[in-house]
């Protein structure tokens, strides 16, 4: 199965279309959105704030060591930098674009919110392989599996692409339709309280076990997207991430998402789970 790409003109055009298919496999990929110059502006001002996380220039409140598999690393290089909406007028423009909330209004509804002050607000990864680099991939997982106690799904994130993506500097794969299986919560870590025992589009039960690690998992397929596309999936879909094989290359992405529900519900940073098995 090859991912399905709709480009900008499909937003207004096609949306029924971006719709269906969104509906179908949990994913969307959208192509010609952004134009080059506001990619340079904002790879540039994401890679500022990845330099002045290292230098100490910015508060602790914008670097992050929940995801990488080596905190060691943290020091000497940044592979996130979290709420980076709040240093970049680039980004903010970009995840708030009005052809986007145009498709996630259809999605999710006119009462959908970006996630931009909680849990780690819109973030800029680096997920460059190398000896530098403390993140290498991320196991299978859903999104919502981060926070199963709290009432604000469904959800939709997004991710723009810095770079494109390929076997050489690590892609996403991931489960279509997987997002319409009631996915149990992570099993082998603590939950928060009223952590709801399982989740999904439909009830019907996940057909067999999702892995804690790197498995691979009947069905799935790569996700290889170019430079500047943007990538909706949504919170129930099972995604991971696959290892670069070429050191000296790059995989850089903004990230974030939008929620649906009790913004005020959504909490702090504590209400993350991180599965130290992924």
């Amino acid at each position: 199965m090859e991912p399905v790409v709709f480009s900008a003109a499909d937003l207004t055009g096609n949306l029924d279309a971006v719709e269906a298919r969104y509906r179908t496999d949990g994913f969307v990929v959208l192509r010609g959105l952004y134009s080059e110059e506001t990619l340079r502006t904002l790879e540039d001002d994401c890679v500022r704030a990845q330099a002045d996380v290292v230098a100490g220039r910015l508060p602790p409140r914008y670097g992050s060591t929940a995801f990488l598999d080596d905190e060691s690393k943290a020091g000497a290089f940044a592979n996130y930098v979290e709420y980076v909406n709040e240093l970049s007028p680039a980004v903010l423009e970009a995840v708030t674009a009005p052809a986007l909330v145009a498709v996630l209004h259809r999605l999710l509804g006119e009462g959908c919110w970006l996630n931009d002050a909680h849990r780690f607000g819109v973030v800029y990864q680096d997920a460059r392989p190398g000896r530098e680099s403390g993140y290498s991939r991320i196991g299978w997982h859903a999104d919502w599996q981060a926070a199963p106690n709290l009432a604000i799904w469904p959800a939709t994130a997004f991710t723009i692409h810095v770079d494109e993506t390929s076997p050489a500097n690590g892609f996403l794969r991931v489960v279509p339709g997987s997002h319409l299986w009631q996915t149990p919560a992570p099993s082998n870590v603590p939950l928060p309280e009223s952590s709801v025992p399982a989740a999904g589009h439909t009830s019907a039960p996940a057909p067999f076990p999702m892995p804690l690690g790197f498995e691979k998992v009947p069905g799935e397929i790569a996700v290889y997207c170019d430079r500047g596309d943007l990538l909706l999936h949504d919170a129930y879909l099972w995604h991971s991430a696959a290892r670069a094989s070429v050191d000296g290359t790059t995989r850089r992405h903004v990230r974030g998402g939008y929620n649906t529900g009790d913004k005020a519900a959504d909490g702090s940073r504590e209400v993350f789970v991180k599965n130290a098995a992924r």
